[in-house]
C-alpha cells in the first residue's frame, strides 16, 4: 500500500472532513501547491478556488470550493482552516450571477473604504466561484 497524507478540512462551524489521501492541491495565494505524505512544514494563506483531494493515485479528484482560509502542513498531515467551503454542484449559476451583479452596484455605492473593502472580497470569491463553475 502506498503511503497515505492525513488531512482535516476544518471550518468555522465544524470538522468537515477527516480522512487520508494519496495527495491534495491547495489553492495557496501564492500559488497553487501539491501536499503529499511526509511533506516538510509549511504554512500557506489559501485563496478563493478549489482544493483538489486525490483520494488514491491516479484517481479522480473530488473537488471543494474554498472562499479562503490558512493550511498547514507537516510530515504528519495537512489542516486546512477554511472560511466556509461549497460544494461545487450544488451552485446555482443564476443565483450566483445576480450576486455578483448586485456585489458589483453595491461596491459602487459603499459609504467608505472598509465597506468597499469588504464587498471587494466577498466579490473575489464570487467571481472565482464563477469561473470554476463555469470552466466544468
Amino acid at each position: 500500500m502506498t503511503d497515505t497524507l492525513h488531512y482535516e478540512i476544518v471550518s468555522p462551524e465544524c470538522l468537515l472532513k477527516d480522512a487520508h489521501a494519496a495527495m491534495i492541491v491547495v489553492p495557496g495565494t501564492d500559488g497553487d501547491f501539491t501536499a503529499l505524505p511526509h511533506h516538510a512544514p509549511m504554512m500557506s494563506t489559501i485563496r478563493p478556488g478549489v482544493v483538489e483531494i486525490y483520494e488514491a493515485e491516479g484517481a479522480e479528484p473530488t473537488r471543494l470550493f474554498l472562499k479562503g482560509g490558512l493550511a498547514q502542513i507537516n510530515p504528519a498531515g495537512l489542516t486546512i482552516l477554511a472560511e466556509e467551503t461549497i460544494e461545487l454542484d450544488k451552485v446555482d449559476t443564476d443565483d450566483l450571477n445576480q450576486k455578483i451583479s448586485n456585489t458589483k452596484e453595491d461596491i459602487e455605492d459603499a459609504k467608505d473604504d472598509i465597506e468597499r473593502s469588504a464587498l471587494e472580497k466577498k466579490l473575489a470569491w464570487m467571481v472565482a466561484l464563477s469561473e470554476v463553475v463555469h470552466a466544468a
